[in-house]
């Protein structure tokens, strides 16, 4: 984590010596530069954390009941359903096979009737979370997966109750692969909130498309690019320390 925040540091201060460089070099207009820049970027990474916030906490409650089904329910699982495992498959790989961009125009729709409109953060939320489940589902059901048989066995036969065995022996022997699971999900929907943007789903792909693009500002861009790649660096290094101290190995 030191080690993060050093290279941030760093990072930070180069990006200060190019801002004052693509202003000019000129006191005033690197103050006025800096304005514009505060003015279209900070409500752009509040919009991108909200809607990633959001699609993330919704994508993660319901991915973990998807995935403790699929793994509850698989020919060898505890309470073996071949047909309902087959099912919920199937489901979740049609839901993973929908290109992004396609699914968020298929749900424009949708996001309408929840939210009263298709345009706009809240908008967004809608597609990120329904994008975000199947693959939620996948890497919860691998995470489980993960456990050893033993561990299983030996709380059915201390008698263990199916609600016992889901919160006191699965969800904390598997928590530091579902952390990890739940970093690269965060860091997808990042990604995806970009893309999300582009189309009028606000935040920071809204900034790169509306000034950047659109204007023909490549500094915008540049800026756009490294708040997320600075976002993904924070979230993964949240992650990965989180994981590690639940890790018990």
């Amino acid at each position: 984590m030191y080690n993060f925040l050093t290279r941030l540091g760093f990072a930070t201060e180069t990006l200060n010596s190019f801002t004052y460089r693509i202003s000019g070099g000129n006191a005033s207009n690197f103050e006025s530069y800096v304005s514009f820049l505060r003015r279209i970027l900070i409500p752009g990474t509040i919009d991108t954390l909200y809607m990633v916030g959001l699609s993330s906490l919704f994508a993660i409650i319901i991915g973990i009941v998807l995935g403790m089904l699929l793994y509850l329910t698989k020919p060898d699982g505890v309470h073996s359903m071949p047909i309902l495992n087959r099912t919920l498959g199937i489901i979740v790989n049609i839901g993973r096979s929908i290109p992004f961009v396609v699914l968020i125009m298929l749900v424009f729709p949708l996001s309408r009737h929840i939210v009263g409109t298709s345009i706009g953060r809240t908008a967004a939320v809608v597609p990120l979370t329904i994008a975000a489940i199947p693959f939620m589902s996948r890497v919860v059901e691998a995470a489980l997966n993960e456990l050893g048989n033993g561990i299983i066995e030996a709380a059915i036969s201390a008698g263990a109750t199916t609600k016992q065995l889901i919160f006191r022996v699965i969800l904390p022997e598997s928590a530091p692969g579902l952390v990890a699971g739940f970093t690269l999900l965060i860091i997808n929907l990042i990604t995806f909130s970009a893309m999300a943007g582009m189309v009028g789903g606000g935040g920071l792909g809204h900034v790169a498309n509306s000034f950047g693009m659109q204007r023909h500002r490549n500094d915008i861009l540049v800026y756009t690019v490294i708040i997320l790649v600075i976002l993904v660096q924070i979230i993964q290094a949240i992650g990965e320390f989180i994981s590690r101290k639940l890790d018990k190995r």
